[in-house]
């Protein structure tokens, strides 16, 4: 179950002294040290920090990607550091959408079989897959542009499929890592209005890593991450 807080809020995500180190030739670096933080459900937040402060590492891991050293982690009322692997995937699968910097767009299909491909390879049947995708890309302003491929796309369009893409198995929790890092500013505002639109018609849950104040501002709220720990 989540918890609720003072102000009747569930918390959805609960990341408690979270530590990870990596290990570089002899040396050992700690990029995250004894982070706490909780998301509310519903809520949107932005990761502010410079490159190297550890932004993309706490990502990773509330994501299940990376595993942390120390600490825990609760993501929709789940002990996720306690789950098995394949109970970690199935998990990540249904519960947790990312988006990237890169759009990882596969440059010989088009926008609406890109969007398709990770839930048709997750067993959602081919009919189905496609009249989701071309419902999510519609509502990310792409219907007109379905059957073009990859490259016939301009960058604020790829990520606009990619989010698209992000939402087919209904994630509860959207993890963008510097989803406006490659596009003016322009292009860019048009990706964060989408965000708002899915927190505030949606209900989503969202952490949004990024360098920009100015990105950072149109959350919800901002964490500051530096050196590894919040300040």
């Amino acid at each position: 179950m989540n918890e609720t807080q003072e102000n009747g809020k569930m918390i959805y995500l609960s990341a408690e002294k979270i530590s990870k180190s990596f290990r570089i030739s002899s040396h050992k670096v700690e990029v995250l040290k004894s982070v706490s933080l909780t998301v509310e459900q519903g809520e949107w937040v932005a990761l502010l920090g410079s490159s190297g402060s550890g932004k993309t590492t706490l990502l990773d891991i509330m994501g299940t990607i990376s595993h942390p050293d120390s600490g825990s982690l609760q993501v929709g009322g789940v002990d996720v550091l306690a789950l098995s692997s394949r109970e970690t995937v199935t998990f990540r699968r249904h519960k947790i959408g990312f988006v990237f910097q890169a759009y990882h767009m596969l440059p010989e299909l088009n926008i609406c079989e890109n969007v398709m491909l990770p839930s048709m390879l997750d067993g959602m049947s081919k009919k189905e897959a496609r009249e989701k995708a071309l419902v999510l890309l519609d509502r990310v302003g792409l219907a007109h542009r379905v059957r073009h491929r990859a490259n016939e796309l301009s960058g604020g369009e790829q990520q606009r499929a990619a989010i698209a893409r992000s939402l087919m198995n209904s994630p509860e929790l959207l993890l963008a890592d510097e989803p406006t890092g490659n596009l003016d500013s322009v292009t860019g505002q048009g990706i964060l209005d989408i965000f708002h639109e899915l927190r505030s018609e949606g209900g989503m849950t969202i952490v949004m890593v990024t360098h920009d104040k100015y990105v950072a501002g149109l959350a919800g709220r901002t964490v500051e991450l530096k050196d590894g720990m919040l300040i």
